[in-house]
């Protein structure tokens, strides 16, 4: 059996992505801590006690493609993201499952991150769509995600249990192959003015 997509290691100015390993967990355990982000209750962040577990469900599950984000910087793991709810037969994925340390939130490295994977989903890939997914209260996160380019396909509502017990109304956003131009020129000027 083919899994798809293969592992990739995608290198930029700001940030490199690299496939999630437990070699990365120190790292990530200062990240998780800079902001508490574990405690936010709109988002699921590990703590320091969790983050080995959590890099071995990302590793193990057949649906996704995990990846520590690397600060080209500092040489050191600032947060995770994913390749996930993997559909090969229509060539869909899903970038979700992303957090990163505070002190690196609303820079490049989020900006140059995403325009890669997204250049890798759709011009090595051939994905025909690449899904973003967020709690529909986390307003920081839908307008990151809306500064991408992608456009909001709609609210499943109740749609997951939150490990605080609360329901989650989970926002959906895409950008579709023939909108990736356009999305690329709009992150590459991004990056290049620093036009935040």
């Amino acid at each position: 059996m083919t899994v798809w997509p293969d592992p990739v290691e995608l290198h930029g100015a700001f940030v490199s992505v690299v496939p999630l390993s437990q070699d990365h967990h120190d790292d990530l355990c200062d990240a998780t801590e800079d902001g508490e982000l574990s405690k936010l209750w709109y988002t699921s962040v590990p703590d320091r006690a969790g983050m080995r577990a959590e890099i071995d469900r990302r590793r193990n599950l057949a649906t996704m493609l995990p990846f520590a984000i690397i600060d080209t910087a500092s040489g050191r793991a600032v947060g995770m993201t994913t390749y996930m709810n993997i559909d090969a037969a229509t060539k869909r994925v899903e970038i979700g499952s992303t957090w990163y340390r505070k002190s690196v939130q609303r820079t490049p490295l989020n900006t140059e991150c995403k325009l890669m994977l997204l250049q890798h989903a759709f011009e090595e890939l051939d994905c025909v769509c690449v899904e973003l997914r967020t709690h529909y209260v986390n307003v920081q996160s839908r307008r990151a995600i809306e500064r991408l380019g992608a456009k909001l396909d709609g609210v499943l509502r109740s749609h997951m249990r939150m490990p605080n017990g609360t329901l989650r109304d989970t926002a959906v956003y895409s950008i579709i192959a023939s909108e990736w131009g356009m999305v690329k020129a709009n992150l590459a000027f991004k990056l290049e003015n620093m036009a935040w």
